[in-house]
This record gives C-alpha cells, structure tokens and sequence, in this order.
C-alpha cells in the first residue's frame, strides 16, 4: 500500500482530524499508522539482511500500550524473537522501525524505550529473564521499566511472546507477594493539582508557568492504580479501560470511576489538538481552560486520587500490602 515513510505521514496528516474527536477512533488510526511502518520497515531490512530469521512480535507500551494516545505522541515500543544469536538482525530491524516512525510523525522516546535499543530487543527468554530481574533489583529505575513494560500489547506478530512473559511474571509475583508494596510505593507520588481551596496548582514559575501538566496531576492515577490491580489479579489487559471492566465484578467500586477517566480523555484530546508538535503536549494552560472544563478537571484530579487510595485498599484487603 506504501512504499515510503512520506507517504504514511502524508495519510497521517490528511487522516488524523476526522478521527480527532474519538479517543477509540484515533487510536485505532494510530495501530494503522504504527502497523504499516512496521511493515515497511521489515520489508525494507530484508530486502538489505535476507528474510527474517525467527518468529518475533513487535509490541507497543506506554501510552500505545495502553490504547490511550491522543493526538501526537512519542514512541514507546519493543522487540521479542525467537532462538539467541539474532540480536543483530532485529536490532537493525528496530533501528529502522524507529527511524521510520519519527519520519510517520512519532518523537523519538526521550528514555530510549524503542526496539533499538539492545534493552528492548531480546530474545523471549532472555528478556523474561531480564523482567525477572527487574522486579528483584532495588534500584527505582528497575521497577519503573517494569511498569512500562507491563503496559504493552502486540500489534505485529507472536501474540504468545508476550503473553509468555507476563504469565511468568504473574507467577513470580504470586511466590513474592512482598513486591507489591515496592511496586506501589514505586508510583506513590503524585504530583499535587486541585489545592486546599479547589484551586487548580500550575507550575509557578520557568518556561511552563500558568499551565498544569495533566499526565502528572490527572493521568498517572488513574493508570497506576489501575495497573497494580491488573497485576493482583493476573490480568494480561493493557489499557486502562480493560482493566477496569476486568475489575468490576470482583471490585465494583472500580468501576464508579469509569466515567470520569474517559472524561479526562476526552479532555485531554481536545485541548492536544491544538498543538503542532509532541513538545508540551500534556501541558494544558489553565487560562484557556472554560470554566466548565476546569471543573472537569478538578473532578477528574481528585477522583484519580480517590482510585489511587482504593486501590491501596483492595490491595491492603488482599493481604499484600
């Protein structure tokens, strides 16, 4: 269908906005738009390395992982393959997956969390290896790469790759169930947004002042709590919404918040497509904001804070923390 990354972005761009308005819609265009220079990208490293040499899955995280992107957004993504001794060939592949997509329109991951990096591009037991590891080190950042891998989901390839691997995590977190408690304490901050007075709190000063970053103060509650559910109860889901319905029959209160999380993205849509670019994109300037939308957000703030205390509830409740 396409014989270049230009052309994607072509589509991108004549495409996007008739599906701006609708999370589901926009982010089943991005799957499109992520596949077909997946696509391309493969095709065009066989064309230069010879065909494939394994059975790989290629998976999405973060944002894309969990079905939740708006309107622009970084990469986030990863490599599984079948067999040792293949690293080379699908490192080269995830180079030029990478490449390819910031031509598409996707920044480059500020973190380096992309299929070229040699971290996210392992074999399928050399990297439940690593997410083992993981789990076990100490260090913050150990456990925040945890997070994001669980995030994920497969868009081309062996669905089963990863599937394996969280199935061993799953089982090692059932044998290590003290590990809860770093996990959670590893998301605990929570960056302040409503005051003491139902005030919004933007930044005060610097290069943002007046605007409040709504992945921090809003998103990350929702998305954490939600997570470490899905990880009590084995859930493989990736998106936050998933997670929710696969919690309501065990947990109803869960799903009260339901509402107020699609709110949020919607929210956040709306105001992101006004943006040009990535840089600053989850930076909403509370000026603009209607009075109505404030208010909305408020709520969205203080009912993501609520969900994170019942998920540490539950999970009290559930003897782990």
């Amino acid at each position: 269908m396409f014989t270049t990354y230009e052309e994607i972005r072509a589509w991108r761009e004549d495409t996007i906005r008739s599906v701006a308005d609708d999370p589901l819609q926009l982010n089943a265009f991005h799957d499109q738009l992520i596949y077909q220079t997946v696509q391309l990208a493969k095709g065009k490293v066989e064309r230069e390395q010879g065909e494939v040499p394994a059975p790989f899955a290629f998976f999405l995280m973060g944002s894309a992982g969990r079905y939740e992107q708006s309107f622009w957004s970084d990469q986030d993504h990863g490599l599984l393959f079948e067999g040792d001794h293949q690293e080379a060939y699908f490192l080269k592949m995830g180079e030029e997956i990478s490449d390819g997509l910031a031509v598409v329109g996707y920044a480059y991951c500020e973190g380096n969390v992309m299929a070229s990096n040699p971290l996210w591009c392992q074999s399928v037991d050399s990297f439940s290896n690593q997410v083992e590891r993981w789990l076990m080190e100490p260090e913050w950042s150990s456990l925040r790469n945890f997070s994001i891998f669980f995030d994920s989901r497969v868009l081309v390839g062996e669905k089963q790759f990863l599937v394996h691997v969280k199935e061993k995590v799953f089982s090692y977190l059932n044998e290590n169930p003290g590990l809860y408690a770093r996990l959670v304490d590893n998301v605990q901050m929570i960056k302040k947004g409503v005051g003491i007075f139902g005030q919004l709190l933007p930044e005060q000063k610097g290069e943002h002042e007046g605007d409040i970053n709504i992945k921090q103060t809003a998103y990350f509650p929702y998305v954490n709590a939600l997570r470490m559910l899905a990880l009590l109860r084995g859930v493989d889901d990736s998106s936050t919404l998933s997670r929710m319905a696969a919690m309501k029959e065990r947990y109803p209160t869960v799903g009260s918040f339901e509402k107020d999380f699609l709110g949020l993205l919607e929210l956040r849509l709306r105001y992101q497509v006004q943006s040009d670019s990535y840089e600053g994109v989850h930076l909403l300037p509370v000026k603009q904001l209607s009075k109505g939308d404030k208010q909305q957000l408020k709520e969205a703030i203080k009912q993501g804070h609520k969900l994170f205390s019942t998920m540490k509830s539950i999970m009290k409740k559930e003897g782990v923390l």
